[in-house]
């Protein structure tokens, strides 16, 4: 008896600053998994918050503008699922409240097209980086649908967006990090002065500005003085209201290296050989990342043994202590090995946390799927694998009881 595909929906795009790398992560996707194994749906979420499949999901993919009527989900004149529907055809995600999504935008004679049962998906892979995707927003609509998922919870998610709230976890685990401030936007257009005098009182020059809910570098600034930081604090500003103010690690002549790994797993999670990434800017901006071809990978990192087995032991440390789930890139930042001068006594190298990404990037030259394909795990057999660990959380949560009855 032949085996029945699995039905797979690739949900990318979004409301947040990084929409365009997840069109990016989502179209990689789309061409290496395999469509032997799965029927795989594009889904896509418009910058205007529009969820579209099929030919305009394809459209939205290269691009092009949104359709003239647009889909969105959940009206409870046409179904009580969550639904995304065009001209007959249909993605369904079971049951949700009807009113916790916009209304469905469609022709009447899409709506007297019944939707057939044998089009509900299996298992979603969201490529949603940033606000709205990775912040636990679509996680809970999959909660309430009931439908397995790749990547982390609620709660994994949301605090691995919000840096503030992962440094109090690392913080619980012991885990070193650099020395930062947290700050509410409020805080600092109500009384930037007061502000700057708290930021200058419990860090030093150079530090690094950052909205605490965004990821791939974007709003994040470099300020070496004072005059450096408003611009910065208004542009992170602008982001979100919560700002994080770290500390730089290094200082002169003492560049920090930029680390990461790339952890795999549920219950048990694995850690990726160590990679690091030698920024073509002063730091690992956002044009660095995506807009320029002068940032240099080094997989495996050049570590010693001791080294690469401590971060990859804390990375994996990380992933737990935000209850990570399915897939997530450890970021650490390595103060340099500095010899005695001047009376003064040498220094080990130094290794700190620098971050958590739930949902990094994941073209197929991304440094997630490259870590992996680094230890072993190539860019197809990685995309079944985070499939059959969405698939293993979803059962496991089948044996909870959420009723006294």
């Amino acid at each position: 008896m032949k085996k029945k595909k699995l039905r797979i929906g690739i949900l990318f795009g979004g409301r947040s600053g990084e929409h365009e790398v997840s069109l990016l992560s989502a179209a990689s996707i789309l061409r290496a998994i395999d469509r032997k194994r799965y029927d795989v749906t594009p889904i896509g979420i418009t910058k205007q918050g529009r969820w579209v499949t099929s030919g305009d999901a394809e459209a939205l993919l290269t691009g092009n503008s949104a359709p003239e009527n647009p889909l969105l989900a959940g009206n409870p004149e046409t179904t009580l699922t969550a639904a995304v529907i065009r001209r007959g055809e249909a993605v369904i995600v079971p049951p949700v409240p009807a009113d916790s999504l916009q209304p469905l935008e469609i022709s009447a004679s899409a709506a007297m097209t019944p939707v057939r049962p044998e089009l509900s998906l299996d298992v979603v892979f969201p490529v949603l980086h940033g606000t709205f995707g990775e912040d636990g927003t679509i996680q809970g609509l999959f909660e309430l649908a009931d439908i397995a998922y790749v990547g982390s919870g609620v709660l994994g998610s949301a605090v691995g967006m919000d840096k503030v709230a992962m440094k109090q976890a690392f913080a619980a685990a012991g885990i070193p990090q650099t020395p930062y401030v947290a700050m509410l936007r409020s805080e600092w257009r109500d009384s930037p002065k007061k502000a700057v005098k708290k930021i200058e009182a419990e860090l030093r020059y150079p530090v690094f500005v950052k909205p605490a809910n965004l990821g791939s570098s974007v709003g994040i600034s470099k300020v070496h003085d004072r005059k450096e930081l408003a611009p910065a604090m208004d542009l992170a500003a602008s982001f979100d209201r919560k700002l994080i103010i770290e500390q730089g690690v290094g200082g002169p002549g003492a560049k920090p290296r930029e680390l990461e790994v790339a952890v795999l797993g549920n219950d048990n999670p694995e850690a990726s050989v160590v990679g690091e990434i030698v920024p073509g800017a002063e730091f690992y901006d956002y044009e660095a990342k995506y807009l320029s071809d002068s940032s240099i990978p080094i997989i495996p990192a050049r570590l010693s043994k001791a080294e690469s087995n401590e971060i990859r032991r804390m990375a994996i440390a990380a992933f737990k202590a935000c209850d990570c789930a399915g897939l997530s890139r450890v970021d650490f930042l390595m103060e340099p090995a500095q010899p005695a001068k001047k009376g003064k006594p040498a220094k080990k190298a130094k290794i700190y946390l620098n971050e958590i990404n739930t949902l990094p990037g994941f073209t197929s030259i991304s440094m997630y799927p490259k870590l992996w394909a680094a230890t072993g795990l190539p860019y197809k057999k990685l995309i079944d694998r985070l499939i059959e660990l969405a698939r293993e959380r979803h059962g496991e949560k089948q044996q909870t009881s959420f009723s006294r009855s």
